[in-house]
């Protein structure tokens, strides 16, 4: 059974403010935290049903040990769920700062993504196209936030994800690496070669690209509209098809 300063504890890292207090967050669900639990994450507490324990025989010895089991109703006060999954694991948070050598590949680089699906799911299609690194601008929406989580499917436990000034980040780049911005003009990405390495940068939902990165843009890249209709593409979705384009031309 859980105590109550415990359970008060395991509620307050649904919050920003706690997480980054005591730098741990949550991971939610069966598929989740068996993602997690085969990442390099340090792991500091599993708190799981009888139905999830039963015939797992994969947790490594050292989770092992911090799995305590508890009751479907103390799951659900706990849980940041509509339905509660059978398990919740707090995760430490790792410290992370990107060198260099990252920009040896293909990088993507977020400018105020503030919608915490669309954080998850750009780092799920990250995952999917083998992009292992993502740089977000500081008011980009916080990768630990439990929507980031649980729409990225566990790729957040591959895909590294920074904070860094962005403008800082492109001044100080070597001129060599080229930097592609998704706009709603330039360049029809359907016709261009694309390089295998570089640095690919998406916008806000709504605003698009901070002008104040415009300058650094080596190549402005648009996605042709096929019926005139819709405005625009939703963030996540523009980032599939750019990351598709860069992989195709480049296999």
């Amino acid at each position: 059974m859980l105590s109550l300063s415990k359970l008060k504890y395991l509620k307050s890292l649904h919050l920003q403010k706690f997480r980054d207090e005591n730098q741990e967050f949550v991971v939610e669900g069966p598929k989740m935290v068996d993602e997690l639990l085969k990442s390099d994450f340090a792991v500091s507490g599993i708190y799981a049903l009888k139905t999830w324990i039963t015939g797992k025989n994969d947790i490594p010895a050292s989770a092992g040990k911090l799995v305590e089991i508890i009751a479907p109703a103390e799951l659900a006060r706990i849980s940041n769920l509509k339905t509660p999954n059978e398990v919740l694991a707090t995760v430490k948070i790792p410290v992370k700062e990107p060198d260099e050598s990252i920009y040896g590949d293909l990088v993507l680089m977020l400018s105020h993504i503030s919608d915490p699906g669309n954080l998850g799911t750009i780092i799920r299609i990250a995952d999917w196209f083998g992009i292992k690194n993502i740089v977000c601008s500081p008011d980009s929406v916080e990768v630990y936030n439990p929507k980031v989580v649980q729409a990225s499917m566990g790729s957040l436990f591959r895909v590294k994800v920074y904070y860094k000034d962005l403008t800082d980040v492109l001044s100080n780049l070597d001129s060599k690496i080229p930097v592609f911005g998704a706009y709603l003009e330039g360049n029809n990405i359907y016709r261009e070669t694309l390089p295998g390495k570089g640095i690919i940068v998406i916008g806000n939902e709504s605003r698009g690209i901070d002008q104040n990165l415009e300058t650094f843009i080596t190549k402005k890249l648009f996605i042709p509209s096929f019926s005139g209709g819709a405005e625009s593409l939703n963030a996540s979705v523009a980032t599939a098809i750019i990351c598709s384009e860069f992989k195709r031309n480049t296999n």
